[in-house]
């Protein structure tokens, strides 16, 4: 049973609403006195159906989660379709690229609309078990990046994250900061992964990969690190991912 509305974030886009998605699970009716664990994630048009995807092929999630019966909400919100907005919302810090110049980093405005204000609203719609055990949070490209971001910048509020070809290219250092700076919990979960077909997209992204993963390994994580064989950078690629990274975060 998935549910769409429109939703405002005004310090990001305030003329534009944008639609978010609330999956619920197989037998939530037939249960009122079940409770469910959240799954947060972004790029909420690729995920579900195929018709609302940008590029035409979805994450599949509500065959997934009807197939497979697991016991979990899912949450998400479409990224802007403005010029760069989504790379300036899912950036925690500002950056450079040679094609478009400098980015700047909203990602922390977009977590703290997501965390003050989505959340609260998901809470409030759905029976979730809203505590930081049972709350975690999932995308691809920026979106796997600012998944890394919540889960450590955040942990307070997110145990478990799937970061799936995290788009660590755009500053590494700056990724690594931000890790050395959290304070991470030793119970968190993070499942990162690259496709091996991706890998030469960008300078370096294999040992920028080993070193972040390093430095999650110091700070304690419970680090699951994957090159997918033949994994490409593409939603159905990642489609393929979801039974192994769901069963990596206890799902």
């Amino acid at each position: 049973m998935i549910h769409t509305w429109e939703v405002h974030i005004p310090r990001l886009t305030p003329q534009l609403g944008r639609r978010a998605y609330l999956c619920l699970p197989e037998g939530y009716d037939e249960n009122p006195q079940a409770s469910y664990p959240v799954l947060y994630m972004f790029d909420g048009q690729n995920v579900f159906f195929d018709e609302d995807a940008t590029y035409g092929t979805s994450w599949g999630m509500a065959r997934y989660m009807r197939e497979s019966g697991t016991p979990l909400i899912i949450a998400a919100v479409e990224c802007s379709s403005v010029g760069d907005n989504r790379l300036r919302e899912y950036s925690p810090f500002t950056h450079g690229t040679p094609s478009l110049g400098v980015i700047k980093g909203r990602g922390r405005m977009m977590m703290e609309w997501m965390i003050h204000e989505f959340k609260p609203m998901i809470d409030d719609m759905a029976r979730t078990l809203p505590g930081r055990e049972s709350t975690l949070i999932a995308g691809s490209s920026m979106g796997g990046l600012m998944s890394l971001y919540a889960v450590t910048a955040y942990n307070d509020v997110f145990s478990r994250a799937a970061c799936l070809s995290p788009s660590l290219w755009v500053d590494p250092p700056k990724v690594r900061a931000m890790i050395r700076r959290a304070r991470i919990a030793p119970d968190t979960l993070i499942y990162m992964d690259y496709g091996a077909q991706e890998m030469g997209n960008h300078d370096q992204t294999l040992e920028a990969l080993c070193r972040i993963g390093s430095d999650l390994l110091h700070a304690g994580v419970d680090l699951t690190l994957r090159i997918v064989p033949g994994g490409s950078h593409c939603e159905a690629s990642w489609a393929e991912r979801v039974p192994l990274f769901f069963q990596c975060l206890g799902l």
